[in-house]
């Protein structure tokens, strides 16, 4: 878990432009506030999509500086959930599609050391097998059973159908469920 100030500081400091514009949607308090309920979701959210804990970070600073430059209102606290999740999502696809993420390579595969993204992160193990689901499933698996969503707020959260989202978490977990048998021997 960050330190909230520094971070709410960093993503201040680079709103400095957009204050000095006027093109500011809300108060630093109310930032402190959505940084402080939603950063675990956004953070898992973009690790989820990009399974990197730096770029995540990156994404998860990116996503609140688009909250708070926002102009826009929302309904309730969970529609403000679902739109940071949502942004999460483009910017980690947005990431992952850019010319230097697919050029490059981690130091730690230039140096010859193999680089394992959930390093630290594996908690129970799953996230070892999480890694091996494809993309859509695998944000469809996290939103539903991490986060809580029901079939139908991920449908409008994706942009997907309800059907699309229901065969994505069947089979992700028919996927998790061959890893896990396969891993049992």
């Amino acid at each position: 878990m960050p330190n909230f100030r520094s971070l709410n500081r960093v993503i201040i400091e680079g709103a400095f432009q957009i204050r000095k514009e006027r093109r500011i949607g809300m108060t630093d308090s109310e930032l402190d506030r959505y940084m402080r309920l939603y950063y675990s979701n956004v953070y898992g959210t973009a690790l989820c999509c990009c399974r990197n804990p730096s770029d995540a970070y990156d994404i998860a600073q990116e996503v609140f500086l688009k909250l708070y430059t926002y102009a826009g209102s929302f309904n309730d606290d969970e529609h403000v959930k679902a739109w940071l999740l949502r942004c999460a999502i483009n910017k980690s696809t947005d990431m992952l599609r850019s010319h230097w993420n697919r050029n490059s390579r981690p130091l730690e595969a230039a140096s010859g050391k193999s680089y394992d993204p959930f390093a630290g992160h594996s908690g129970s193990g799953l996230a070892r097998f999480m890694k091996k689901i494809s993309k859509k499933n695998r944000i469809a698996l996290y939103l539903h059973y991490y986060e809580g969503y029901s079939v139908t707020e991920i449908a409008e959260i994706t942009g997907v159908t309800e059907v699309a989202v229901r065969s994505r978490l069947l089979r992700g977990k028919n996927k998790l469920k061959k890893l896990l048998e396969n891993e049992r021997g």
